[in-house]
């Protein structure tokens, strides 16, 4: 890539002044390849204990059967299905960033989408947990697929939303998987290379004998670009579908039309908030500043904003479309939401998803990372409320008052959800400890046009105009991540 290809007034994606080629392998390797520190351990003993009480909570319910939830008549879908949007929505951020932002050559992505990646595999599978415990039978999903069996002309109901929801997350899940995996070749066979014994036996078979040739990075690249154009339809796609479970029913509060674009948008907003979740974190314990700048944490807030400002106006549509609409049915759901026994939730979920967010307008509160952090679990919170409002609140009163009825959830409702946030950071945990949680091939091609180093060089060279260099340097405090002393000689 040519050191001039990009704009000396752009903040540099890459921070520090003496970044070599060997120091970025380092490290973002530094993680794998030492032993694990007591941060790493405290945090993976917390997980695996979340994770623990999954497997009880699950064993438990397949033992006794999803009578152990706090499942009625009336309610029949709660914390289950809730827990299950959440976490494919958590899982949209990986593929917009992955696919969409390399399809826009959006170079920020860069030292993001490794993890981001890794984080859609993992919360897809916590989602698909959900499908298997909600089955009642888990030992007959492989009947939800159109297989040959003993059975005879066994074939599933197209017609149901349930079906469309197998096929939409086993195709999601399977490209984000080859997406991922393929991005990780070049950097397997580089821990390959720095290994011994038994790892690099390890190592050498997961690289598929990467071999760095010309030829090689041709075909890398051409096959990132097909599955890149593959996995952006299901950003819009996968949600879509999900959304579908409740649209396509003639119950009050689900049946209407806003549900695809309002879904997909609170699915990117709840994922790039788990991102910042997880890489704030990641940054500081792995000693990533300067791959994971302030740039990348002020752009996805940035897009936090956008997305929570558009899910803002969809709850509004929402409450006009039903005033508007003058069915009283669809006017009673809403009021219910409102002013109703579960008005709690409603307003949680106001708060956190549209009040919330709105706080990203102040450059202050986007460039602090406690605050940053602290909203981006926030904003979880709120789009777990959104599904719980939008599921039982729907439910609990329908057509008959005398079937109404009130949801708690027992120990087991409880115990699967935390167990399945400790499930997804065990996993989240063992994948930065045997793989490079940062693309080291993709952030070194933009180390001689997008980085600190580089634009003090073209600086340094007098490759720009007297003014643009002035204006450049008059910048640098705007730029939280880059150091202003460094440009006192330049």
């Amino acid at each position: 890539m040519a050191s001039h290809s990009e704009s000396i007034i752009r903040e540099p994606l890459i921070t520090g002044t003496n970044i070599t080629y060997g120091q970025i392998t380092d490290d973002v390797l530094r993680p794998v390849e030492n032993m694990p520190g007591k941060a790493w351990w405290i945090g993976f003993t917390v997980a695996s204990l979340g994770a623990t009480l999954w497997v009880v909570a699950i064993s438990y319910t397949f033992w006794f059967g999803i009578g152990a939830w706090g499942l009625n008549k009336t309610v029949g879908w709660a914390w289950d299905i809730t827990g299950f949007v959440w976490w494919v929505g958590i899982g949209h951020a990986g593929t917009l960033i992955s696919a969409v932002l390399l399809l826009f050559r959006q170079n920020w992505r860069n030292s993001i989408n490794r993890s981001a990646e890794a984080m859609t595999i993992f919360a897809v599978i916590c989602a698909a947990t959900y499908i298997g415990a909600h089955m009642g039978r888990p030992w007959m999903a492989v009947y939800s697929l159109p297989l040959p069996n003993q059975y005879g002309s066994l074939w599933v109901n197209w017609n149901s939303p349930l079906i469309w929801d197998v096929f939409a997350i086993s195709t999601y899940f399977s490209v984000s998987l080859v997406f991922w995996y393929t991005g990780l070749l070049p950097d397997i066979a580089t821990i390959r290379d720095r290994a011994t014994g038994l790892r690099r036996r390890i190592y050498s078979v997961l690289s598929f004998g990467w071999t760095g040739s010309v030829k090689t990075w041709q075909r890398f690249e051409t096959v990132s670009l097909i599955l890149a154009g593959i996995s952006t339809p299901l950003v819009l796609s996968v949600h879509t579908i999900v959304s579908m479970d409740f649209a396509t029913s003639l119950e009050p509060g689900w049946h209407t039309t806003i549900f695809p674009p309002y879904f997909v948008a609170g699915a990117i907003f709840s994922g790039f908030a788990m991102v910042q979740t997880l890489l704030l974190v990641a940054r500081k314990v792995l000693g990533l500043e300067n791959y994971i700048t302030m740039f990348h944490i002020e752009s996805m807030n940035k897009i936090i904003l956008l997305t929570g400002s558009i899910v803002g106006v969809a709850y509004l549509t929402e409450l006009f479309i039903a005033f508007y609409s003058q069915a009283e049915y669809e006017q009673y759901a809403f009021m219910n939401r409102i002013s109703g026994p579960y008005w709690w939730a409603y307003w949680s979920m106001m708060t956190c998803n549209v009040i919330t967010p709105q706080l990203f307008w102040f450059k202050k509160i986007r460039t602090n990372i406690p605050l940053a952090w602290t909203l981006s679990i926030v904003v979880n919170i709120g789009m777990w409320f959104e599904r719980f409002v939008i599921i039982v609140t729907s439910l609990h009163r329908d057509y008959i008052p005398s079937s109404w009825a009130m949801f708690y959830p027992t120990w087991v409702d409880v115990s699967i959800f935390i167990g399945s946030i400790g499930l997804f950071f065990t996993m989240f945990l063992l994948f930065i400890r045997v793989l490079p949680s940062v693309a080291m091939a993709e952030v070194k091609l933009i180390l001689k046009s997008s980085s600190e180093q580089a634009k003090r060089k073209i600086l340094e060279n007098g490759h720009v105009e007297p003014a643009e260099a002035e204006f450049y340097i008059g910048s640098l405090g705007k730029f939280d991540s880059v150091e202003q002393s460094s440009y006192e000689k330049v």
